[in-house]
């Protein structure tokens, strides 16, 4: 049975280059953005933490477990320039049968000013993505576990809509102890069933991420390594005053500056288990983002105080120079504030 698996997911994961993904060829970005104040602190991906945070089953849903049967999480997050986002979900878990988690992820754009081609303003609009995610995990044995993850999506600008269905799938293994953990998904695979406009449809921005973390056994702190795009190596670009230039210019990136623009590590300090501090790094958003003048794009950092029945996570994550994100997580577990209760 497990060799008929991993063969299914090589074939998944051996994805043709040809759907590389590199920022605005795609639509129905916002699936890429980050919710759990968690991941953001470490550089924004993480598909490798084995834990009770629901909130990373949406980066790869082979982590849901039965750990995080009853949980309920909301998260908000301030983004750019008045743009704000966020995710609410919900799972349980039925023995043999397997973990479920369902919920809906939302990114509003805010009002915009709705003008004729004279200039004479008529009204406002508004701009809205919409995502349903609907996760599905089984262990295999008591390390090893497979998951997807299916989110049918709405678009929304102004009177123009689009509608697709794009989906995540995973797997995950972690050792004995809970010390070392690793995992592997293909994220947002799919299809745009209907296009804006009549306009011809737009692949899905497709990613394959890998990683691996570790805790010390004798030291409050864990390690994490995640690589993305896995689907496609060079995933960087050159700028000069012409524009860009690099991937199909006269000015290509060199090897080491594309292997590491793949990775985003980052660090838990976990003094005790109620609270932490993270830390991380963004390379590929360094990379793209700082300015000659210097700044902290690529850094991300937070931290949680976690308990029994409800957990606050913060991130913070610096873009650029004049801009950066907030992220506030809270999870909830409902079924043990009312066994506390009585």
């Amino acid at each position: 049975m497990k060799t008929r698996i991993l063969a299914f997911l090589i074939c998944v994961f051996s994805v043709s280059e040809s759907f590389a993904q590199t920022g605005g060829d795609h639509t129905y970005e916002f699936l890429n953005l980050t919710h759990s104040g968690l991941v953001t602190s470490l550089g924004g991906s993480n598909v490798s933490i084995s834990g009770s945070n629901l909130n990373l089953s949406y980066h790869n849903p082979a982590l849901l477990n039965s750990g995080m049967d009853k949980s309920f999480v909301l998260n908000y997050v301030n983004y750019l320039a008045g743009i704000n986002y966020g995710l609410a979900m919900y799972s349980r878990s039925f023995g043999r049968t397997g973990n479920f988690a369902a919920g809906l992820a939302y990114l509003n754009y805010g009002s915009f000013t709705e003008a004729d081609e004279t200039g004479l303003v008529t009204g406002t609009f508004g701009s809205a993505e919409y995502a349903f995610p609907v996760i599905y995990s089984k262990t295999i044995d008591s390390i090893f576990s497979i998951g997807i993850d299916i989110k049918p999506v709405i678009s929304q600008f102004e009177r123009y809509n689009s509608f697709g269905v794009s989906f995540d799938i995973g797997a995950s293994w972690h050792s004995r102890s809970n010390n070392t953990s690793a995992g592997i998904a293909l994220r947002n695979a799919g299809i745009q069933v209907t296009a804006y406009a009549g306009e011809p449809r737009q692949k899905l921005p497709l990613e394959i991420q890998a990683g691996i973390s570790q805790r010390l056994a004798y030291a409050p702190f864990r390690f994490s390594l995640t690589l993305r795009h896995l689907e496609k190596f060079d995933i960087t670009y050159n700028y000069n005053e012409s524009g860009p230039i690099g991937e199909h210019g006269d000015a290509p990136s060199g090897f080491l500056d594309n292997l590491i623009s793949h990775a985003v590590p980052g660090v838990e300090i976990i003094p005790h288990k109620n609270f932490y501090f993270a830390a991380g790094y963004n390379f590929q958003r360094r990379k793209e983002l700082s300015v000659p003048e210097g700044s902290a794009s690529g850094l991300t950092w937070g931290f949680g105080i976690n308990t029994s029945w409800m957990d606050i996570e913060f991130g913070r994550a610096v873009y650029h120079i004049a801009s950066s994100s907030t992220n506030i997580s809270l999870i909830l577990r409902p079924d043990r504030t009312y066994r506390k209760a009585r």
